[in-house]
């Protein structure tokens, strides 16, 4: 861990992409043992102003000093060489190698300069473990068999080996637990008290407020605001990332018809290993909505449900259709998706571009009998109005696209077969404010279109203002299943924790 820290200045920083320019002349400055909340709708620029600082890339004008002295990176390791860490919103993990691998990939210890110590780099991994709070995980344990939440923490052990005097959290709680995130929490106090700056990129402005000191505002490759956070409500938070007062962020629920068709109805389906006899039913017109801690089971259930994972089921309906899918495939075709919480593993292929990400579970509506890549874009230049997708060219690769436009474009993707029961998994995963409202809108017309929604989200005012009814599950079951009148977040914590 560090003992000192640094300070940081960044003067007249622009960065442009080709003819587009996404950051126009920023000035900031980072004091060491700071806690800095950084702000800003998706596509703010945020990211890249952090990418630029932990360097990943260079800025196209502008200037970068630590302690005074201007530095100029050519990759992260001159930047780490500095102290500077960035931990990123998306994983940067080598799947099929282990966590102690992953954490030293780059960096390893050697004996004599020649022999992997592999024993030292164990210990090293077993202590930043601890201090993230996966004292269960192993150091050997392969990447590829953590859950999202367990991956998310080994991406921040990751960068604590790195001896951060700088560390930038970009969505760091997006998949914790509250537990998990209070431990965070703990520790970016730990390293403040050491002399750490940190930085803490977020869209959950409670916590924000909670455990920042200053909060930064990006709008449109702008700095807008730079002040105490005490000094700022989240409303007035929320109202300078978008530029303009923000009206309620859940729209009005409307009336399910009692006489309503059920859409999904599904009976003692288990997965092995994850979920057992769970039963439900989702209605046309109604948001439906799955609580729980991380590892109840959520995720894994709805996979087993669309033949991702082995399963068993008593029976399944979809639109009054009994089908069992072998894969995503067959159920998109009987007219259920699913939108998954890794949208970078599953959910895009970000090296594709944006027209064949949002076909490709389609393609028979743009083939006559050929491909038809006029149809194509015609489509993608609808999605991207429909959809509120921000590019500065429809011909770009997915993966230059910020996490919240991408997160709309995987959307796009999955409502193009124009299913009849789509399931959400953490659909505002990382989204800004205001992109959360566009989302939360987006929901209530598919619902009010007649399709049956489900969501399942770790936020549990997201649930309590989207859905119609929650089911909780906890260590694979399904404890109970709320209305509307019901929910309150006391009662769907206690169902999750079997505290009630």
């Amino acid at each position: 861990m560090a003992a000192t820290g640094v300070r940081i200045e960044l003067r007249g920083i622009v960065k442009r992409f080709g003819p587009v320019q996404v950051l126009h002349g920023v000035d900031l400055a980072f004091e060491p043992g700071r806690v800095y909340g950084l702000l800003g709708e998706n596509g703010a620029g945020k990211s890249t102003l952090m990418k630029i600082l932990a360097g990943y890339e260079r800025p196209s004008e502008g200037t970068l000093q630590v302690n005074g002295r201007a530095v100029r990176f050519d990759g992260p390791r001159a930047a780490e060489a500095e102290g500077i860490v960035l931990i990123h919103q998306e994983f940067n993990l080598a799947e099929d190698l282990t966590v102690a691998q992953n954490i030293f990939l780059g960096h390893e210890k050697k004996r004599r300069g020649l022999w992997l110590d592999d024993g030292a780099m164990r210990a090293t991994t077993r202590r930043v473990l601890d201090d993230v709070g996966l004292s269960k995980v192993h150091p050997d344990t392969r990447v590829r068999d953590l859950i999202v939440a367990e991956r998310q923490l080994v991406e921040i052990a990751k960068a604590l080996s790195r001896h951060a005097r700088v560390l930038i959290m970009d969505e760091p709680t997006a998949t914790l637990t509250p537990g998990e995130t209070g431990r965070l929490f703990g520790l970016v106090a730990r390293l403040q008290a050491e002399g750490v700056t940190i930085v803490f990129i977020s869209h959950k402005l409670d916590e924000v407020e909670r455990i920042t000191e200053e909060v930064i505002v990006m709008r449109d490759g702008r700095l807008v605001a730079q002040q105490a956070t005490a000094t700022l409500t989240r409303a007035q938070m929320a109202n300078l990332m978008v530029g303009r007062e923000l009206a309620d962020l859940y729209p009005p629920r409307a009336e399910v018809p009692a006489d309503a068709p059920v859409l999904l109805s599904v009976r003692a389906l288990s997965v092995p290993g994850w979920a057992q006899d769970v039963s439900f039913e989702v209605r046309a017109g109604e948001v439906f909505g799955f609580a729980g801690l991380v590892g109840a089971g959520r995720t894994e259930l709805f996979e087993g449900l669309l033949g991702l994972r082995e399963r068993s089921a008593q029976a399944v309906q979809v639109a009054g259709r009994e089908l069992l899918p072998r894969s995503p495939r067959e159920a998109a075709d009987a007219g259920l998706t699913y939108l998954s919480e890794d949208r970078k593993g599953r959910g895009l292929h970000v090296r594709f571009g944006l027209r064949e990400n949002l076909t490709l579970m389609a393609l028979q509506k743009h083939a006559r009998p050929w491909l038809q890549p006029a149809s194509e874009t015609a489509a993608l230049a609808q999605a991207v109005r429909d959809f509120g997708i921000r590019t500065g060219s429809l011909d770009v690769p997915a993966g230059s696209l910020s996490g919240g436009n991408q997160q709309k474009l995987a959307l796009a993707k999955v409502l193009h077969p124009d299913p009849r029961v789509v399931v959400l998994d953490e659909p505002t995963r990382g989204v800004d404010i205001g992109a959360k409202r566009d989302i939360y809108a987006l929901i209530q017309r598919l619902a009010a279109s007649g399709r049956a929604v489900v969501v399942i989200s770790s936020e549990l005012m997201e649930l309590i203002g989207l859905c119609h009814r929650v089911a909780v599950m906890r260590s694979g079951r399904l404890q109970a299943t709320l209305s509307a009148a019901d929910l309150n977040e006391q009662e769907l914590i206690a169902h999750a924790t079997g505290t009630h």
